[in-house]
């Protein structure tokens, strides 16, 4: 028998955990842990109320990150892989529609025509390219990532502040794609938000102190195979994977940040507008430079 093994979750008992309820003192894993006034509690035990006198709000089910407790803890996750999908069919019903929402920082589709591109204001391309896919295998792997990263630190986060990740860690991977790749290299995918999750997931397991090992050892391959990849025929795009990777992780530094009230809020929801400030900063540059 092992006797160092972590105890399991009393609602999910194949997930060890080193977190207990504050009140009842059972394991909880960090789907089920609630932020209080001090520690964690369990869903139950925060819906059975202090017995304060407080509205009926401040008892609300909070996750780790202090976002509400949803009943579908992975909605979001879906509807992004819903939309990832949709996008992969209409490209491949209307591959007009590559073009237009790729991302491209400055080219010219045939002589004569006019000059397309972030560069020339098509700034949608940054986000846009994020969720266009156009081989079944991109889209297919890409979207398995994003179900077993992203579900999971949806939980931990909730929906609003996970949403807050996604999105600006893809925006951070294309800002760094825009600033280091020729302008007229196409990139597309949602790999850079991936790894924002993934960066974002070391932080939130170095936030719980959980073994670390298994987390960066699974890094560290990643990382291998987008410097190395397999095959030598697949063009990955090392810059969307660095930049997702760190402006994930600088996200999760913010909203994880141990705090309460007020103050927390101010500290998520700020760190989450200076990354985009830095965002807009790196492609502002880059545009001044091809202009």
């Amino acid at each position: 028998m092992d006797t160092d093994r972590l105890p399991g979750c009393y609602r999910h008992p194949d997930r060890d955990t080193g977190i207990r309820c504050t009140r009842c003192e059972r394991p909880i894993c960090p789907e089920c842990m609630i932020s209080a006034s001090v520690g964690f509690q369990c869903p139950e035990c925060v819906r059975g109320g202090s017995g304060t006198g407080h509205r009926p709000t401040a008892n609300a089910p909070r996750t780790l990150a202090g976002g509400a407790v949803a009943t579908d803890p992975q909605l979001i996750t879906k509807i992004l892989i819903g939309i990832n999908v949709a996008v992969f069919l209409a490209a491949a019903v209307f591959p007009a529609l590559v073009i237009q929402l790729e991302l491209l920082g400055r080219y010219v589709e045939y002589v004569g025509a006019p000059l397309e591109g972030v560069s020339t204001g098509q700034y949608h391309r940054l986000l846009t390219s994020v969720f266009l896919h156009v081989e079944w295998w991109h889209v297919i792997g890409n979207m398995l990532g994003l179900w077993f990263i992203g579900g999971p630190l949806e939980a931990a986060l909730g929906r609003a502040r996970y949403l807050a990740v996604y999105l600006l860690s893809g925006l951070g991977g294309s800002a760094l794609v825009y600033l280091l790749t020729p302008p007229n290299t196409p990139t597309l995918g949602a790999s850079g938000a991936v790894f924002g999750l993934l960066g974002a997931t070391v932080v939130l397991a170095r936030r719980l102190r959980y073994e670390m090992r298994p987390l960066l050892t699974a890094v560290v391959l990643m990382l291998v195979l987008t410097f190395v990849p397999f095959g030598g025929s697949l063009n990955v795009s090392w810059q969307a994977h660095i930049g997702g990777l760190v402006t994930g992780a600088l996200l999760a530094l913010g909203l994880l940040r141990p705090a309460a009230g007020r103050n927390r809020t101010l500290i998520q929801w700020g760190t989450c507008a200076a990354v985009f400030l830095l965002v807009a900063a790196v492609v502002a540059v880059r545009t001044a430079a091809l202009t």
